[in-house]
């Protein structure tokens, strides 16, 4: 990422509602995709054989890429927004916004994503089963978003599109291995399911900022088909609880977004406009 000067948060911009809007689910998206890849890249060195420890790490680099595209989009914006002039940065230090300043410089209670991205990796169930259940949410969402009004929102859900492909269809298969495979395995899918079932609800609720872009009724009929034909050929029962956790999206976040943030934020906060 360039090294740009930073600005500490888009809602102290001056804009138009629909502005703040279009930039803020701009950024809901690039939170999602950031927070899913960092999470996922600490497996990296770490996967249960060498095959699967390349592909996951790459799955985290497909997120990276994506957050990139969105978090340069959601710049350009801001800067937009705020006529070409120079706009509030971390620090009170003026200047442009920027991929990563968007990236490294926000406070966890200015972050957009859902809850599901920040939750801790667990076991490798675990961690396959929450890549099913947001995969299954990118590929119906990006199908949409490839049809949206805004053209760089539609080129870079078309291309991201490709990715979760990939992504549902890598991550289903494990599923579906250990889910119905051995009597440990099976377990411990249904484990996996306890700990971030509650988390899933989130995915499909109309954040408050919406465009539009999405219709989220179909969207959550969409999830909850195919995660039960997953659910289904894995023999895993889906929870009956209606009960979700929610809040990601309006900044109220777990403990765990804090401690993903200080890990990930610390050299260009201890070293501002530090740059490869």
């Amino acid at each position: 990422m360039a090294n740009v000067n930073p600005v500490q948060n888009f809602d102290a911009l001056k804009v138009l509602p629909s502005e703040k809007s279009m930039e803020a689910y701009t950024l809901h998206l690039a939170d999602n995709a950031l927070i899913m890849g960092h999470r996922l890249s600490e497996w990296t060195g770490h996967g249960p054989v060498l095959e699967q420890d390349i592909a996951i790490s790459n799955i985290a680099l497909d997120y990276i890429g994506q957050a990139r595209n969105f978090y340069q989009y959601a710049a350009e914006l801001i800067n937009q927004s705020a006529g070409g002039s120079q706009v509030p940065s971390f620090g009170g230090d003026l200047g442009q916004a920027s991929e990563d300043s968007l990236a490294y410089l926000r406070d966890a209670i200015d972050y957009k994503n859902n809850l599901l991205a920040e939750l801790p990796n667990g076991d490798w169930a675990q961690s396959v089963l929450k890549i099913c259940c947001f995969a299954i949410y990118q590929f119906y969402v990006y199908q949409q978003l490839a049809t949206a009004a805004d053209p760089q929102i539609a080129a870079i859900a078309e291309k991201s599109l490709k990715e979760a492909t990939y992504h549902l269809r890598w991550s289903s298969e494990w599923v579906i291995r250990l889910g119905d495979g051995t009597v440990e395995s099976h377990q411990r899918m249904e484990k996996a399911m306890e700990e971030i079932w509650a988390f899933t609800g989130e995915l499909c609720q109309e954040p408050s900022f919406d465009l539009g872009f999405v219709d989220y009724d179909l969207l959550k009929t969409q999830w909850q088909q195919k995660m039960m034909a997953v659910l289904n050929e894995a023999k895993i029962n889906m929870p009956v609880s209606a009960w979700m956790q929610s809040g990601g999206t309006e900044g109220r976040h777990t403990e765990h977004l804090g401690y993903i943030l200080a890990e990930m934020q610390f050299l260009q906060r201890a070293y501002p406009g530090a740059a490869w």
